[in-house]
């Protein structure tokens, strides 16, 4: 039952706001876990998911995560952020009603000001507003520590042309077990 309470959720909030949440379903288990596969798991204590959604990366993500680390998801969409807090409870999650152009902010307020590891975005970089994508991406280069890496999934490449001012390193793969075929990013500082 909460499967479908998830997916009414996010197909409710797609109807609502669809440049906002960029796809009809949820990203599948094959993106997930390919993007996810890019992390240094054992090293990680700050984790920041944007976009968290129904919580489709957050699970996967507090499986992996070590027992004193910490994930701060960060959504716009209150609904999402009522339904995670709902459904999940783990310590280690704090649940951020906001934007990711607010990331640093954000870190100082709840991750005593480190730095974070790696960041993951779903954000519908295509439609967002004009001017916030380039925001989202210099906050976050910002905001990651030196090792760290933005980890992206997108249904095009329009987030190429974002990414490489502030990334010296960008990686793509393509998966196409996915409705959309996906792309997945990971751009790192140096």
């Amino acid at each position: 039952m909460p499967r479908l309470s998830e997916n009414l959720t996010f197909f409710r909030q797609f109807l609502r706001s669809p440049k906002m949440i960029g796809s009809i379903i949820p990203t599948s288990n094959q993106v997930i876990g390919r993007t996810l596969d890019h992390v240094d798991w054992p090293a990680t204590q700050v984790f920041v998911e944007y976009g968290p959604g129904v919580g489709t990366f957050t699970r996967p993500i507090l499986e992996r995560l070590r027992p004193d680390a910490r994930l701060i998801a960060i959504d716009t969409c209150q609904d999402f952020i009522d339904l995670l807090s709902e459904q999940i409870n783990d310590p280690r999650l704090k649940l951020v009603h906001g934007s990711a152009a607010d990331v640093e902010t954000i870190l100082d307020r709840h991750a005593d000001g480190r730095k974070a590891d790696y960041v993951v975005s779903g954000l519908p970089f295509s439609t967002l507003p004009p001017g916030i994508g380039p925001q989202i991406m210099a906050a976050t280069a910002r905001a990651l520590a030196p090792q760290g890496a933005f980890l992206i999934y997108q249904y095009s490449l329009f987030v190429l042309p974002l990414l490489r001012p502030h990334f010296a390193s960008v990686q793509r793969e393509r998966i196409w077990r996915n409705i959309p075929p996906c792309h997945i990013f990971t751009a790192r500082k140096g």
